[in-house]
């Protein structure tokens, strides 16, 4: 069967979406459709409603809405990656609000850029922030720079951490669960042959390979 060649400005009319993770297309036509407007819609909790981004986004004259109910922090949103597969070029992605798209400032910008890559505007309702405009992209590009900053104060704090560790003589990694009187009591008890090294270990309430690593790095 020989594709249709108009066939990427073809799109299904309406779809459906649920909370189930899955998604259910219905589909009712193939419209010939050129920058679609398409919503998502998150709330973290069984207890939130959705009415209110619903709403919203349908003022804002999205054709169709994608919706999921995980936490900001869950890195599974199976509706929003459906929605960012079904964005073309020349599409607007709309959300009520910023934190509804990104688990935080470094992955909100993660993915604006990406839509940016594709060609693809995005639209925050509540922040009034849109990127198909100099303004937006401007806004946009302060929300990196931000990231970036973020990262780099990050480093920053992690590296003079490591720097004042190690010159109070700390090498990083978890404390010992060992003593050195009760490395040096473990060394003796090792050299007795007829005392099994598991034993040796339960005495001091650590795995066998804690104990190992314990001699050695005394040794």
């Amino acid at each position: 069967m020989r594709a249709h060649p108009d066939y990427t400005l073809f799109r299904c009319s309406e779809v459906s979406h649920n909370l189930s993770g899955k998604l259910c297309r219905v589909y009712l036509g193939l419209d010939k459709i050129r920058d679609m407007r398409i919503g998502y819609a998150r709330v973290s909790t069984d207890d939130q409603t959705l009415d209110l981004q619903r709403d919203a986004l349908k003022r804002a004259k999205c054709r169709e809405v994608y919706e999921d109910q995980a936490s900001g922090k869950n890195t599974v949103r199976p509706q929003l990656e459906g929605c960012l597969k079904s964005l073309r070029q020349g599409d607007t992605l709309v959300v009520w609000r910023l934190d509804r798209l990104g688990r935080n400032l470094a992955d909100l910008v993660r993915i604006i850029a990406d839509l940016e890559h594709r060609k693809i505007n995005f639209e925050s309702l509540s922040e009034k922030i849109e990127t198909g405009s100099p303004a937006g992209r401007l806004v946009f590009h302060v929300f990196a720079a931000l990231a970036e900053f973020e990262r780099n104060l990050i480093r920053e704090r992690t590296m003079a951490g490591l720097k004042a560790a190690r010159a109070r003589g700390r090498t990083g990694g978890r404390p010992s669960k060992l003593s050195p009187k009760e490395i040096k009591t473990i060394r003796a008890l090792l050299k007795t042959a007829d005392i099994p090294v598991a034993e040796i270990a339960a005495r001091f309430g650590i795995a066998r390979s804690t104990l190992y690593r314990a001699v050695l790095s005394a040794a």
